[in-house]
């Protein structure tokens, strides 16, 4: 037995001797009034996706306070997030600092009627941990996922069996969901919410005032990184994708990004010889303020097509190895275009025909 797999088998047995909670088969939760949200493992997408949950349980539970456990990184996207009432910012490097473990006892042992640990990719022991750690009479978490039993399921009084293998298309906005459905909680509107104020529109309208020739109708963006390569459609295809837009329609191009990206914004500037501005390492609040005001937005698979998803903003979505009917956008003029796992199979008359439909769609109206 490798190493790993028997130190992880002791401290398991550590955790299940001290922690264990015994087994809860009752449906029934009444109505909890402070509610414990932990989702630290996340990605920013994940997160975003899974306001359907945050949506529920304020549907559910009118009167509730919502509190969220989230990390560092994906703050910024849901800071000011309408369906929670408080945000902690868990991060594991400030564990050691005195202070900090303090306060994070302190916030988890205020005293909760119910504390959930959402699994839409894979189960964390961590997440699961500190809704156990929590001061809360119910704790409602994975059993295990996609048939794989989740060790750490002995945190929970409350299990649930969460296997998408029957339905493998579905999107990760409902999937957000099941973790608490058995429970009666549930919602009919899945989309995401990024929620902006006066400040993040007033941003907004500033940068779109400096950059843009106002004799121009329409204002697209586009965001031409992402983490993951395989997730990046060529930057040669953008250039002429925007060069055949810019030729049919009459349009202001910004793009989306931070200084990660400073090199592949610089070649689409340079290469496009067409004017761009640049929002570049802006809040992601601000930038969801701008996407509102857009005609439409262009985006790779990745964080940014996910706050793009919470505007009613005509977006198309490029997609290579993802699944996009789990991870793409849902709502109306919400759109996304995948031929196979090679995303540079989508082709530049692919987006184009789109955009072209959009578009021309817009003219009609006006």
């Amino acid at each position: 037995m490798p190493k790993e797999n028997f130190t992880s088998k002791i401290v398991y047995s550590l955790f299940r001797l001290f922690f264990s909670l015994d087994d809860n088969q009752d449906k029934l939760i009444g109505t909890p009034k402070k509610i414990l949200v932990v989702r630290q493992h996340n990605q920013l997408g994940d997160v975003l996706s899974g306001v359907s949950l945050f949506r529920a349980l304020k549907e559910t539970f009118p009167e509730s306070n919502i509190s969220l456990v989230v990390s560092p990184f994906n703050y910024p996207g849901i800071a000011k997030n309408k369906f929670l009432d408080r945000i902690y910012v868990f991060d594991k490097k400030k564990l050691y600092n005195p202070v900090y473990f303090y306060n994070l006892i302190k916030f988890l042992r205020e005293g909760y009627d119910l504390a959930i640990v959402p699994v839409l990719v894979s189960i964390s022991f961590t997440s699961n941990l500190l809704a156990r750690i929590s001061k809360s009479k119910i704790r409602i978490g994975a059993r295990s996922l996609n048939g794989k039993d989740n060790p750490s399921a002995f945190l929970f009084d409350r299990r649930v069996d969460l296997d998408w293998r029957s339905h493998p298309d579905s999107n990760v906005s409902e999937r957000s969901l099941d973790i608490v459905r058995p429970f009666g909680i549930n919602t009919n509107n899945f989309k995401s919410e990024i929620t902006f104020d006066e400040v993040d529109t007033t941003a907004a309208k500033f940068f779109f005032n400096e950059f843009s020739d106002h004799s121009k109708k329409y204002l697209i963006g586009l965001h031409v990184g992402a983490g993951k390569a395989n997730n990046r459609w060529s930057l040669e295809k953008y250039i002429l994708l925007v060069q055949k837009i810019d030729n049919n329609f009459s349009v202001n191009f910004y793009l989306t990004g931070g200084w990660a990206e400073k090199e592949e914004l610089n070649f689409l500037i340079k290469n496009a010889e067409i004017k761009f501005g640049k929002f570049i390492n802006r809040p992601i609040p601000q930038i969801a303020a701008l996407i509102s005001m857009s005609d439409l937005f262009i985006s790779n698979d990745t964080g940014i097509m996910h706050v793009a998803g919470t505007t009613d903003t005509p977006q198309i979505s490029i997609f290579g190895p993802t699944n996009p009917f789990n991870w793409a956008p849902i709502g109306i003029n919400k759109y996304f275009i995948r031929k196979s796992e090679l995303i540079d199979d989508v082709s530049v008359e692919d987006v184009y025909h789109l955009c072209d439909l959009i578009l021309s769609k817009k003219e009609i109206k006006n």
